[in-house]
């Protein structure tokens, strides 16, 4: 009996003493659970933009030439030995300044000459219209024969030839004369005098300088066929034309220009429409040859759907962004890119209206579901930053 009663109190006092050893390690595995819970950190916060849906106007750039509207190879038009250079090389000359003079002597004489022999077939005009007159009395009173009458009637009529074709030999002088002072054709900047005073001026061989206008200017272009398809009924008669013109030389400055006209036919050897376009040039800016990137309106869309071009991530060849979920979590997602509208990307695929997007912070994102603490921006004006990078590992 007491065998049994003590057996049965050292089984008791074992189960109480595992039961206590059990209760101690629950409690210690919670304290480290709480423990481990209590050092993790916070979601970290990321910028967040919803997608934007709204219509917009697609461009796309070329590169363009610029070019003078009026370009002018001054030669002279008659010749002649150059007396003068009355102007100053590259400097803005208005039409009708004086260029070149030619030697105007020999033609001054030439009119001179001219102007004689005008007179004199003047006088004999003179004589043959008073013989032509008499000639009509006396054949009346039949003192000449017809015969006679005859001869000085054509007599007249020689003189009076003779009077128009001296007439136009003193034009010829005069113009002769006037071609010997070389005049700016239009208005625009010269170049450099390519013939100096004392040398041979050969008429409409020699060139002498070249004259260019300075404003406007013009910028030629090419698209291909697709394009050139494409924004045709963007660029019909009575719809806006405006392009917009970035030098080379200072790629933050956008100049506005207008179409002002659209080749007829392609170039068969190139597949390309040429387009001109035309911009004011006050501050001269723009010179002839210099080379610009033209961007034209080429599609327009009702609804399109944008992010910030700094949302998108490249994973090889492919592209993608982070989507917030309604429970906070991080996941990626694949997108088709289309154009870019300044700084938003056009989505073709992989997003919806009203999803939510990562545009700054997604370098904080370790895993696809990763919880984060949004914080919510507009897509147009997320905030720049270093961790905000364009290319980006995979998910």
């Amino acid at each position: 009996m007491n065998s049994v009663t003590e057996n049965t109190n050292r089984r008791t006092a074992a189960a109480g003493g595992l039961a206590l050893m059990l209760t101690t390690l629950i409690l210690a595995g919670c304290e480290a659970q709480s423990d481990e819970m209590a050092m993790m950190p916070p979601p970290p916060q990321v910028d967040v933009a919803q997608v934007l849906a709204e219509p917009v106007t697609l461009w796309q750039s070329f590169t363009g030439r610029v070019a003078a509207t009026e370009t002018v190879v001054l030669r002279p038009r008659v010749s002649g030995y150059i007396q003068q250079v009355a102007f100053e090389e590259g400097a803005l000359v208005e039409a009708g300044d004086l260029l070149f003079q030619i030697d105007p002597r020999p033609y001054q004489a030439r009119q001179q000459a001219a102007r004689a022999e005008l007179a004199q077939a003047s006088s004999q005009l003179e004589l043959a219209r008073s013989e032509a007159g008499r000639a009509s009395s006396l054949l009346e009173s039949r003192a000449i024969s017809r015969e006679e009458y005859d001869q000085r009637h054509a007599a007249l009529m020689g003189a009076q030839a003779a009077v128009e074709a001296a007439r136009a030999a003193l034009t010829t002088a005069e113009l002769d004369l006037e071609y010997t002072r070389v005049t700016a054709p239009v208005s625009g900047r010269a170049g450099r005098a390519l013939v100096t005073r004392g040398n041979l001026a050969n008429a409409d061989q020699t060139e002498l300088t070249t004259v260019v206008s300075v404003d406007p200017m013009h910028v030629y272009f090419e698209a291909d066929e697709q394009t050139a398809a494409d924004s045709r009924s963007l660029l019909a008669d009575g719809k806006d034309q405006t392009v917009r013109v970035r030098l080379g030389d200072d790629s933050q400055q956008t100049l506005t220009g207008r179409l002002n006209f659209i080749d007829n036919q392609l170039d068969a050897s190139t597949g390309t429409l040429q387009y001109r376009a035309e911009l004011a040039n006050p501050d001269e800016r723009l010179k002839p040859g210099q080379f610009a990137r033209v961007e034209m309106p080429v599609a327009q869309l009702e609804r399109a759907l944008l992010v910030n071009r700094k949302a998108v991530l490249t994973d090889q060849d492919r592209r993608f962004v982070y989507v917030v979920d309604d429970q906070n979590r991080a996941s990626p997602r694949h997108v088709t890119l289309g154009r870019q509208v300044d700084d938003l990307l056009v989505i073709r695929e992989g997003l919806q209206n009203g999803d939510q997007v990562i545009v700054n912070g997604v370098q904080k994102v370790f895993y696809p579901g990763m919880e984060v603490s949004p914080q919510q921006v507009a897509m147009r004006e997320a905030p720049a930053g270093d961790d905000a990078p364009v290319l980006a590992a995979g998910p």
